[in-house]
């Protein structure tokens, strides 16, 4: 039998400086695993080394920081088929509590040749820019959140308050804070150096806004999300980003399941129940869906009715919520089917 027709496979631990190969035959037999650098043609060499240039190769790597690059660099250049590998999935199959490089690469390799290995998709480099200033951007926000909590936490400390006609955070409560607010030396320095470092992350924030409107000014599906009532451009970058394609999902549920929007089933024996939400997904994301779902309520008649019902059936505003965000993704499914076909 000729090699083209006896392919190996190649599973990958991956570090930042180096990375475990191990290869196995159809058989399983172990022809190889060893480190090298993390360098695709160091792996590639230890493959050739024992195989032969033209041997077609199956490889597998643990989805981790980095290893998405590695994956991008072995399809293109060495012309292997790599698949990434879920990393908590790929741990329950190992069922043993030690932890080698050489015996997580065999895992790997294993689980690539007999066809078991949980996937999860290897998004294109520009989708994995944009998810880069997308989550660059996140962590912006959760900063000036931080920083608003620390200021409101030094005002409660202090004892002081605006008067009931000024809202936080408007120009009259900062008027207020800087005139009228009976401050200790030491509290007067700590906010005055918050309220700074909140007006250049509002600079900051200002920026990676217009980056995003660059980068996705030609995308046709955040083109397509910007026309949909209540979608803005940061929740149509985000959804980009994290979801990149809507057709490498087999179904409208299992993409709001994939968003972490899907209740969670807890029955036991006669007790069906659900427990909330299920643990699952990009938090940020969710996040972002949540207050699409708000807004939709707002300013879109179809949702808004949705949500009328549901909360005539005695449902809470949280569980409305998720439920029409829920519902919007899998209707959203269906729509931009289509236009998955034109994009990367």
């Amino acid at each position: 039998m000729s090699s083209l027709a006896s392919p190996v496979f190649v599973g990958v631990d991956y570090h930042a400086r180096s990375v475990q190969v191990c290869v196995l035959n159809r058989e399983g037999q172990i022809l190889a695993n060893r480190a090298c650098g993390n360098d695709w043609q160091a792996v590639v060499a230890i493959v050739r080394n024992k195989c032969g240039p033209q041997t077609p190769v199956q490889a597998a790597i643990e989805s981790c920081c980095g290893a998405s690059d590695l994956a991008d660099e072995l399809i293109g250049r060495a012309s292997w088929s790599v698949d990434l590998a879920h990393p908590g999935y790929v741990a329950r199959i190992k069922q043993s509590p030690d932890k080698t490089d050489y015996s997580d690469a065999r895992l790997l390799a294993d689980l690539e040749r007999v066809g078991y290995l949980p996937r999860v998709w290897l998004a294109p480099e520009e989708v994995r820019e944009l998810r880069r200033l997308v989550r660059y951007r996140q962590t912006l926000t959760k900063e000036r959140k931080n920083l608003k909590l620390q200021i409101g936490a030094a005002l409660r400390e202090s004892r002081q308050r605006p008067p009931e006609s000024v809202h936080p955070w408007t120009k009259a409560w900062a008027g207020w804070l800087t005139k009228e607010a009976v401050l200790s030396p030491n509290t007067q320095l700590i906010i005055r150096q918050r309220l700074k470092r909140l007006a250049d992350l509002a600079e900051e924030i200002r920026a990676s806004e217009r980056l995003l409107a660059e980068q996705t000014n030609n995308d046709p599906l955040v083109q397509k999300l910007l026309k949909l009532p209540g979608i803005g451009l940061v929740t149509a970058a985000t959804i980009r980003a994290e979801i990149g394609r809507f057709d490498r999902f087999r179904s409208g549920k299992q993409l709001a399941r994939f968003c972490g929007l899907s209740p969670r089933n807890a029955s036991s024996g006669q007790r069906q129940a659900d427990a909330g939400l299920i643990k699952a997904g990009n938090p940020q994301l969710r996040m972002v869906l949540v207050e699409a779902a708000h807004r939709l309520i707002r300013y879109d008649p179809r949702w808004g009715q949705l949500a009328g019902r549901l909360r005539g059936r005695g449902k809470p505003v949280s569980m409305t919520v998720a439920a029409v965000a829920n519902r919007w993704m899998r209707w959203l499914y269906h729509q931009l089917q289509p236009q998955q076909l034109t994009t990367p």
